[in-house]
C-alpha cells in the first residue's frame, strides 16, 4: 500500500530561517535589555531600547536573509540556464554526461544508458538539475519565504524580553530576562535539534551557552559604561 514519507529536507529552508531568526531575536534583544538595564538608565529607556531592537532586528534579518537567499537563487537560475543552453546545442553530449553520472552511482553501462535516454525524453532539464546540479524542488532557494520567516521568527523571539520589560520591576529585570531567556533558548535549541534529527541535549546546551555569553558580555558593558542612556 502506498504511503507518504516525510523527509526533513522538505522543510529545511524555512526551518533554518525560522530557527535562526527566533534565536537571534531572543539573544540579541535579551542581551540589549540586560546591557541597557545594567547601565541604570532613565525610566522607559529599556523599553524603548527593546522595542527598537525588535523592529530593527526583524527588518535586518529579513533584508539579510533575502539578499543571501537571492544570491543562491540567482546562482541556481544561472546554472539552469546554462544547462538549458547545453541541452539545446549539444543534446547527445548531455545525454552521455547523464549516463556517466548513473554509471558512477552503480548502474551498469547498459542500464545507465537506458535510464539516461528515458529521463532525457521525459524531462531532460529536470534530470540534469537533479542529478548533475543537485537541485530539487524541495531544496530550491526561496528568498521571499526565507525573509518573511526570518523577520517573523525574530519578532517572536524578541517578544519575551520586550514583554518582561513592560511588566517586570526594574530592580530584578536583568535577572528575570536572563533566566527566562536561557530557558527558552534551551527549548528552542532542543526543538531545532529534534526537528533536524540531531541530539536534543547538545543542541539545547549549545544555544543556551552562547546566549549566556552574549548576555553576560552586554551586562559587563552596561556596568562599565553605566551612564544614563
Amino acid at each position: 500500500m502506498a504511503h507518504r514519507e516525510f523527509h526533513r529536507t522538505e522543510s529545511i529552508g524555512w526551518l533554518r530561517a525560522a530557527v535562526l531568526g527566533a534565536n537571534d531575536g531572543l539573544i540579541s534583544t535579551s542581551s540589549l535589555v540586560v546591557g541597557v538595564a545594567a547601565a541604570n538608565p532613565a525610566p522607559g529607556a529599556v523599553l524603548v531600547a527593546a522595542l527598537a531592537g525588535l523592529v530593527a532586528g526583524a527588518l535586518s534579518m529579513a533584508a539579510g536573509e533575502y539578499v543571501s537567499v537571492s544570491s543562491q537563487s540567482d546562482t541556481e537560475s544561472a546554472d539552469l540556464a546554462r544547462e538549458r543552453q547545453e541541452l539545446a546545442t549539444a543534446p547527445e553530449s548531455e545525454r552521455v554526461e547523464l549516463q556517466r553520472i548513473y554509471i558512477s552511482r552503480g548502474l551498469s553501462p547498459q542500464l545507465a544508458a537506458q535510464v539516461a535516454e528515458e529521463l532525457t525524453a521525459h524531462d531532460a532539464l529536470g534530470a540534469h538539475a537533479r542529478d548533475e546540479l543537485g537541485l530539487s524542488e524541495a531544496t530550491r532557494a526561496r528568498p521571499i519565504q526565507a525573509a518573511l520567516a526570518s523577520a517573523a521568527a525574530f519578532a517572536v523571539g524578541a517578544a519575551l524580553p520586550l514583554v518582561l520589560v513592560a511588566v517586570w520591576p526594574p530592580a530584578s529585570l536583568s535577572l528575570a530576562v536572563g533566566l527566562s531567556s536561557l530557558v527558552l533558548l534551551a527549548v528552542l535549541g532542543g526543538t531545532a535539534a529534534r526537528l533536524g534529527g540531531a541530539p536534543q541535549a547538545a543542541g539545547a546546551a549549545r544555544v543556551a551557552f552562547w546566549g549566556a555569553v552574549a548576555m553576560v558580555s552586554t551586562a559587563l558593558v552596561g556596568r562599565l559604561f553605566g551612564t544614563v542612556v
